[in-house]
């Protein structure tokens, strides 16, 4: 059998769902993936002996990690390496006392995977609000990994679907009226640039085809309905048609996510959130998965949200679907990163069962 990859998963926000699904989706995938749980060891063991007495979590100290790599577990047992919370968990209630552990979470995934001792990272869902609480402005996971891992641009993608459905956005949490000012020739020529690496060096796909949206009704109907298609969108196609892009469009959107456009696609990019997205979730809700291009390292993460109400009614009342297929794209994208010349991979400890 091959050797199952290195695997991050941050618990994220410790009041809600983020724990469960993260156990659950750890424990399932255990033959699969070398995962190590990030979060509070103590408050993590209770959890997983509430889902299954059966499940074995195993503490390992962030500075063995630093020195030689994740340890390479048995399938029966999930590393856990320990970040303690400031206060005690009530499910359902949020605390801001645990805001900055739940970023140092974040913190030490993105470190393990800069220096290629895990080979992917998967975030369970966190609150935001708790973090800025804590008195440290944070607006979300892609930004915050942007900025740690001195990334200048990176692209959201989600997935999911049989067959795959890939819906990637040039411009992500925006309010409507900005979105057109927002594309401009070079952002959306650098979107497509990270779009095409990406699905090559971590999708393993050697020609990436890439369908891309107008903005305007019906592609803006020769400029009558506007002229972004004319004056932004169509020369950053044939600019990348020139640099061996395989891109085209502008398509309309209202008549691109049918079968017989996308069967000869391997990713959609559409202009912004709401014009993709309600597609991509309808197809697959419970099941997509966040991806994040543009990084130096491998990171997905679920669709939906940290479901404090969920969390509130106990154990049991969560699907951890999402996980799951974000921890297989995850495990994927590292197989595909690993078969490149140039791809280091994580150096593992071998311990006794």
């Amino acid at each position: 059998m091959s050797r199952r990859p290195a695997i991050a998963i941050t618990c994220g926000e410790p009041a809600g769902i983020g724990p469960e699904i993260a156990i659950r989706a750890a424990w399932d995938l255990r033959s699969q993936i070398n995962g190590v749980l990030i979060g509070d060891s103590a408050f993590l063991s209770m959890t997983a002996a509430d889902i299954d007495a059966s499940i074995r979590l195993t503490a390992v100290s962030l500075q063995a990690v630093r020195n030689s790599g994740l340890p390479d577990f048995p399938a029966g047992q999930i590393a856990v390496i320990d970040c303690p919370l400031a206060a005690h968990v009530v499910p359902g209630t949020l605390d801001a006392r645990n805001g900055r552990a739940v970023l140092d979470t974040l913190d030490i995934a993105i470190e393990c995977a800069l220096q290629r001792r895990v080979e992917a990272i998967v975030t369970a869902p966190l609150q935001k609000s708790t973090i800025n609480d804590a008195g440290v402005p944070f607006t979300g996971h892609t930004e915050y990994l942007a900025e740690k891992t001195g990334t200048p641009q990176v692209v959201m993608m989600l997935a999911g679907g049989t067959p795959p459905l890939r819906v990637a956005l040039a411009t992500t949490h925006l309010a409507l009226k900005d979105v057109s000012a927002a594309i401009g020739f070079d952002s959306l020529m650098r979107t497509l640039d990270i779009i095409h690496h990406d699905l090559k060096t971590k999708f393993g796909l050697t020609s990436p085809r890439i369908l891309v949206t107008g903005l305007n009704p019906h592609a803006g109907e020769g400029g009558y309905l506007g002229r972004e298609e004319i004056d932004v969108i169509t020369p950053v196609i044939h600019a990348a048609r020139a640099k061996g892009i395989d891109a085209t469009g502008p398509y309309p959107a209202d008549t691109l996510f049918q079968p017989k456009y996308l069967q000869q696609a391997d990713c959609v990019l559409a202009m912004y959130h709401d014009q993709g997205l309600p597609v991509l979730k309808f197809a697959s809700f419970g099941r997509g998965v966040n991806i994040t291009l543009g990084l130096p390292i491998i990171r997905t993460s679920v669709d939906h949200g940290t479901a404090l109400d969920l969390a509130a009614k106990g154990i049991g009342h969560a699907d951890h679907g999402s996980m799951m297929e974000a921890i297989g794209i995850a495990a994927q994208m590292a197989k595909s990163a690993q078969s490149l010349p140039s791809a280091r991979p994580a150096t593992p400890l071998s311990v006794s069962s």
